[in-house]
């Protein structure tokens, strides 16, 4: 396990959607444990394969130590509850920057393991606000197109003069 150097807004990495995983084999456990260690160096509670430049459908998500680790493969979401709600969401390729984002409360989703079995569950609060906000990084849409322009160019300043 290696922690590999992560992407940085505005790289164009960022926005690049990615493959789907085909080959279910020793370098895709390797690249989840990669995420893992990068993620929890990083620090966050969700990761994707595209954070760190390699544009396939993989991505690790940790809440807690005690919630376990959950990696997921080739995810989609298949229905999303009309009814929404706010939470802070920021990214470990923008370290501090963060902002109320507006999202589905409950989710239901399908992806893979690590040995390519098809699973289907439901999330709800915080578990389903990250797993949209790291299935859209997978799909090349930055956490920040979930913003209002106003939102997103004042946050986008405060990046910049953080980072001078």
């Amino acid at each position: 396990m290696t922690i590999q150097p992560l992407l940085k807004f505005p790289h164009p990495g960022l926005r690049t959607a990615c493959a789907p995983v085909s080959s279910f084999d020793d370098d895709l456990r390797l690249l989840a444990d990669d995420l893992l260690e990068t993620m929890r160096a990083a620090p966050g509670v969700g990761i994707t394969a595209a954070h760190i430049g390699v544009h396939r459908r993989v991505t690790v998500i940790e809440l807690s130590r005690d919630d376990g680790i959950r990696t997921y493969v080739n995810p989609e979401i298949t229905w999303s509850s009309p009814e929404t709600m706010q939470h802070i969401e920021g990214s470990v390729s923008m370290p501090g920057a963060t902002e109320n984002v507006t999202r589905p409360k409950s989710i239901r989703f399908r992806y893979q393991d690590l040995s390519g079995v098809l699973h289907e569950e439901d999330a709800e609060g915080f578990l389903a606000i990250c797993i949209q906000h790291e299935i859209d990084q997978l799909d090349g849409i930055f956490w920040l197109q979930r913003l209002s322009k106003l939102k997103r160019d004042r946050l986008v300043r405060k990046w910049e003069k953080m980072k001078a």
